[in-house]
């Protein structure tokens, strides 16, 4: 028996999420059924974060134990021919049996696109949200983001459903980004809430757009004002970028390429 560890990049328009769920499609349920092919009975796989209906993962990490003859290095090759073009291996390591593609990560990394420009782009339309209605000014969002940084409770920013016990976690960095049209919202925390990265982008486009002032941010959330914040991003412009070890097993793949040209400007 072997642990083998993946970094799974998928186009979630068409699955409802990561986990695995009754008469509904999943990332999960797909890449379980390719391992059933290769190794006859049933083994269950183990991510780095959860992802919600529609949203995306540039670098989702994953782990499965498995007893096969086949090295942990050609998991990657071997799983892409059965794999729809929606769900791509880019890497298949081997890793020691305490390695956990959850429990052993110091951190994730989202980003969140949005599209500012007048004009829809066919290219990214499954990839950004496109808010066009106004001129966002990432100044004024990003000046409310630096409050949020270390650990908080984000009540107001978790939707309804989460089965977490407490609403407390820490962001290690967030930021906003303009690449011409494109304004990006990386958050790297230890921990998300559910819901919680498009509340936060809801949140912040009423202040790029003036409809709600800074003071109104930081108050929903430091006084958890959860009523308050009706207003959530769409799931197609959030990605899950990756996750962060204390150790890189991942040899042969770097930042750049997970994301397209167009969307790396400004990456970090």
């Amino acid at each position: 028996m072997k642990r083998v560890a993946l970094i799974v990049q998928y186009d979630g328009s068409n699955y409802s999420g990561w986990q695995r769920q009754k008469n509904a499609k999943t990332v999960q349920e797909i890449l379980e059924t390719a391992l059933l092919k290769i190794n006859h009975n049933y083994v269950k796989t183990f991510a780095a974060g959860r992802t919600d209906a529609g949203v995306h993962a540039s670098g989702q990490v994953v782990h499965f134990d498995i007893d096969c003859v086949i090295p942990g290095n050609r998991y990657a090759d071997v799983l892409n021919n059965l794999l729809p073009s929606s769900i791509r291996i880019l890497e298949s390591v081997e890793v020691e049996d305490s390695w956990h593609a959850c429990y052993s990560a110091m951190y994730r990394h989202y980003r969140y696109v949005i599209n500012n420009s007048k004009f829809t782009n066919l290219f990214i339309n499954n990839w950004a949200w496109h808010r066009y209605q106004k001129v966002l000014d990432e100044v004024l969002m990003s000046n409310v983001l630096k409050k949020m940084e270390g650990e908080h409770d984000f009540f107001a920013f978790q939707k309804s459903g989460s089965n977490r016990s407490t609403s407390i976690t820490k962001i290690r960095n967030i930021d906003i980004k303009r690449v011409e049209e494109l304004i990006l919202v990386d958050v790297k925390a230890t921990g998300f809430l559910y819901g919680m990265v498009r509340s936060i982008v809801g949140q912040l486009v009423l202040v790029g757009e003036k409809k709600i002032s800074p003071d109104t941010f930081t108050d929903r959330w430091i006084n958890k004002k959860k009523s308050d914040v009706k207003e959530s991003a769409p799931a197609k412009g959030l990605c899950f970028v990756n996750a962060v070890y204390e150790e890189n097993v991942f040899k042969k793949i770097n930042k750049n390429d997970f994301f397209p040209v167009f969307l790396i400007q400004g990456f970090s």
